[in-house]
Parts: structure tokens; sequence; C-alpha cells
């Protein structure tokens, strides 16, 4: 079965050009239901197996995320179907603006408490590796290209001085199955609920500190991110969860200045401002609680 003959079985089908480069995708409808469904190619098959599992394993445990209703390849074997249910409702990212202050911190606290749900759903256990080396086999290249190669500024050596005074408390972290780009754009909101959508951006092969997924937290609206952190725990953050929640968040930043200067030089400037807020916000890495939460 090719493509052509697979939305042929739909009443209707509509390409969708939002969003990242990756998989092609369309909304669908058959009836009265509607669908989304992901094109890939067939060499990410097993990727897409595994992503589809876990997915459906979330959906099974009642959580806010698509249903998974067909996971195929086409007859050669160079696509892979994934069939999901269409999750109705706005992005929130277009529509968080317009929230009171009070709505965006209830949206935030909902969104935490999936998050939290999502992490205990699917702890990882059969990890050969430690988050630490997982975590430093990564950064360590990227903060030593930024050493050799990235923009200098005003506090950069206190992000890095930080990132090497705290690293050690990534040695006992638990791991889980991570979303991996859990923020704003990728929660949908309808009727005051949040659900959860784009589960294909995975980082560190989908496992981690659960603590991590914070390094995306929209801090352009602090109500938010105070209700996302909140829900999160219940109310009752841990101090060491503030440490890293700092190392986690800065060390994102600053090794996205490599990367964008030779991959999004557009976006150099944006990324350059986010490290001096960082600074701001964590009173020059010197108090790991943000001031939008004090």
């Amino acid at each position: 079965m090719n493509l052509e003959t697979y939305l042929s079985g739909f009443d209707k089908a509509e390409k969708i050009d939002k969003g990242m480069a990756g998989d092609i995708k369309y909304r669908c409808r058959r009836g009265a239901e509607e669908y989304l469904l992901r094109v890939a190619a067939g060499e990410e098959y097993d990727e897409k197996k595994k992503e589809f599992a876990y997915l459906k394993r979330l959906s099974d445990a009642g959580l806010p995320v698509p249903g998974c209703v067909e996971f195929i390849k086409n007859d050669d074997g160079s696509k892979v179907f994934t069939l999901l249910t269409w999750m109705p409702g706005e992005d929130l990212e277009g529509v968080i603006s317009n929230m009171s202050l009070s709505e965006q911190y209830e949206i935030g606290n909902q969104a935490g408490s999936i998050l939290r749900r999502i992490h205990d759903t699917c702890p990882e256990t059969g990890v050969k590796k430690k988050w630490y080396d997982l975590y430093t086999e990564t950064i360590d290249p990227r903060i030593d290209a930024y050493r050799d190669e990235g923009i200098p500024f005003s506090g950069s050596e206190k992000i890095l001085q930080y990132f090497e005074d705290n690293k050690y408390l990534m040695q006992e972290r638990p791991m889980c199955h991570h979303h991996g780009d859990y923020h704003t754009g990728n929660l949908i909101i309808n009727f005051g609920k949040v659900s959860v959508i784009d589960w294909h951006t995975m980082d560190f092969d989908s496992t981690g500190d659960p603590w991590y997924e914070f390094n995306r937290i929209d801090t352009k609206y602090p109500e938010f991110a105070k209700g996302q952190i909140d829900g999160y725990f219940n109310g009752n953050v841990p101090e060491e969860f503030w440490r890293l929640f700092a190392l986690y968040i800065s060390v994102s930043a600053i090794t996205s200045i490599v990367w964008a200067k030779y991959f999004a030089p557009e976006e150099l400037d944006k990324i350059m401002g986010l490290n001096m807020s960082i600074l701001k916000i964590f009173d020059d890495m010197e108090n790991p609680i943000p001031k939008w939460y004090r």
C-alpha cells in the first residue's frame, strides 16, 4: 500500500505544513472521526515503533494524549505510517497571551501534573548508562565547542562554573521516558483542559532524568511556569530540583550559541538575550530559584 492508496481510505486528508522538519503530517477524517497521520522514512521503523508503543502505554493509562490507531509500513518498506486520534483544541502557545494570570497558572498546573503522570507511568528500568554519563557525554563536547568557538559575554564563565560545581547532582538521578519537547507549542487547550501532542522529538534516546524535561519551560509566562512546577510537585518543590533546574536551563542556553552561530544565525541575538536573561533571573548563578518563582 502506497501513501496515495492509504490516504484514499479517508473522506478527507489535508497536509499539515506547520511545525519543524521531520515527519510528513496529514489531518484526516473518516465519517465523524478525525486522525493525525504521520509519515516517516522506512529506516525509522524501529524508532517509530518504540514511540508508538510508548504513546499507547500512556493512552491506555488514561493520560490526555493521542490515541494509537495503527502502525504499519508501506508495501516496499520505504515509508512508515503512524495513525493517531486527532486532539481537538487550540495550540496553547497561540492563546496563552490572552489568558488572565490566574488562568495561566491553572493551565500550567495542569501541564505539570500531566508531566508527572507521564514520568510515573513510564519509568526507565533497562538503561545501561547512568544519567550523569548519558548527559555529560553529549554536553561536555558542546561546552568545549562553546569555549573554542562561542561568543563570549559578561557572565558566561559563571554559567560554566555553575555547571562544574553542580553536575555531581546528576550522578544518582532516576531515569524515565521523556516526552522530549514539553512546552506550550506542544500542548493543546480545549475547554480549559490540557492535552499533549508531538511525541517524536526525543533527547538522549528518549530517556533521562525526569527533571531534565523542565529545560524547555516557557518562562515568557511566569505564572504558567510557576503553575507547571507546582503541579508537578504538588506544591512541595525540593531544593535539589532548583539546583538542577538552573543547571539544565543555563547549560542548554549557553551551548545553543554555537549551534545558532552556524545553523541559525537569525536566532543568535535571541539566544544571546536568553543567556543574559538567565543570568538575571538566577542572580548571576548565585540563587538557583528563579526570580519569577520567589
